[in-house]
């Protein structure tokens, strides 16, 4: 099994990695993700797993249904391929790899499951290319409509439903039905996910399980003034957006570090983008995430009143636009104390997460989730440096074999 595991970590490993940065560039319906789809569609061959795709690019491969004493109690797990641009190599493909392990262990064990459990792809969940995180498990639930989702754009102006025609790959055709089909008889989620962050260091366990996910949402500070000549321009005849744009990351940062939350802006387009030109229009994406709904509220807000006290100074403008907001998520306490309690090891420990997942996603759509984490020593995250050890990795994969098993007795 370890070295299954290994093998197929091996070969995802080279796909979309920079060799710049060794950080990776795997967005959806180009070149690398497509190829970790196709690297998926053929592990799910090679196990016999029965493949389904809902014509989105959403995949699932099903084990054990001709056996299941349970068929209408479907167990899901997996996660997701994509990457967020110049992201680390565990975050989404170690839950996808883990599931497709956790299946050859129980099947080295003599399991025969009481239900059909399924391993899954969600597309699109980092929202790196369409902006919409989560938009393959949102489209699944019924969060995000067709409707909606088919006006999407990536950056170079490239709509959905023209990027999904581009690829010639299973469950790419979203003429094909209801993009809920394959969430049908599902009664239970499992993701198993490298930590991204370090509790699990400080604690000193390798294995944690996920008790919620903090609210969060992506906001788009749009900042309009005047261009003009760099040179020529005397700074108090300016209405430079720029301006407005640094000193409201600024109170971002001042606020979240006040509240105890998280506000970055990682993003931003700035028109026309010349050395020589004060800006016309800056935009920024603002991240922000908060312990409860009322606080992330109150941040985001506070972080425009003070854009909009900057923009009544420089002369500018500031308009905002939430492009997408979770609320908070209670994964099943029953479940998570089911999942954690009873080990050989002892409990494994129960922490919250300020990452957005499918998890989430599927939980708040009433479907009973549960995530495992797998200890990162570096503690980072979205980056080249996100890390996890073999060991670690291997104990992650027996952990999730001994959950599926566990929930299907």
């Amino acid at each position: 099994m370890a070295d299954d595991f290994e093998a197929m970590w091996g070969a995802l490993s080279p796909v979309g990695r920079s060799a710049q940065s060794g950080g990776y560039f795997r967005q959806p319906f180009r070149t690398a993700e497509s190829e970790l789809r196709s690297w998926f569609v053929e592990a799910c061959t090679a196990r016999g797993l029965r493949l389904e795709g809902d014509g989105l690019g959403n995949l699932v491969g099903w084990w054990g249904e001709e056996h299941a004493t349970r068929p209408d109690e479907r167990l899901l797990t997996g996660s997701h391929l994509d990457s967020v641009l110049d992201g680390g190599a565990y975050d989404g493909p170690l839950g996808v790899v883990s599931a497709l392990a956790a299946v050859d262990r129980m099947r080295e064990r003599g399991v025969v499951p009481s239900r059909p459990i399924g391993v899954s792809v969600f597309v699109e969940e980092e929202g790196s290319r369409f902006g919409l995180a989560c938009l393959g498990s949102r489209l699944l639930t019924g969060a995000t409509t067709w409707e909606h989702a088919r006006e999407l754009r990536d950056r170079d102006g490239v709509a959905l439903p023209d990027a999904l025609a581009a690829v010639d790959l299973p469950g790419l055709d979203p003429g094909a039905g209801d993009a809920r089909d394959l969430l049908a008889g599902v009664t239970t989620f499992v993701e198993l996910h490298v930590e991204q962050g370090r509790a699990l260091v400080d604690l000193g366990h390798a294995i944690g399980v996920a008790s919620g996910i903090w609210p969060h949402g992506r906001y788009r500070f749009e900042m309009t003034g005047t261009a003009d000549h760099a040179g020529t321009t005397r700074m108090e005849d300016r209405a430079d957006p720029m301006l407005t744009y640094a000193m409201t990351a600024l109170a971002a940062d001042e606020q979240a570090r006040l509240t105890g939350a998280r506000a970055t802006f990682g993003r931003i387009e700035v028109e026309p983008n010349g050395t020589n030109a004060v800006p016309s229009r800056v935009t920024g994406w603002l991240d922000a995430r908060c312990e409860d709904e009322a606080a992330l509220s109150e941040l985001v807000a506070a972080v425009e009143r003070r854009a909009q006290q900057r923009a009544e100074t420089d002369g500018t403008a500031v308009r905002v636009v939430a492009e997408s907001v979770s609320g908070l998520v209670t994964f099943d306490p029953a479940l998570a104390r089911h999942v954690a309690g009873d080990h050989a090891v002892g409990d494994w420990p129960v922490l919250p997460t300020q990452a957005g997942h499918d998890a989430g996603v599927l939980s708040t759509a009433g479907i009973p989730t549960v995530m495992l984490f797998v200890r990162n020593p570096s503690g980072v995250s979205h980056s080249p440096a996100e890390s996890a050890t073999v060991p670690d990795c291997l104990v992650g994969v027996d952990a999730l074999a001994d959950t599926l098993e566990r929930l299907c007795r």
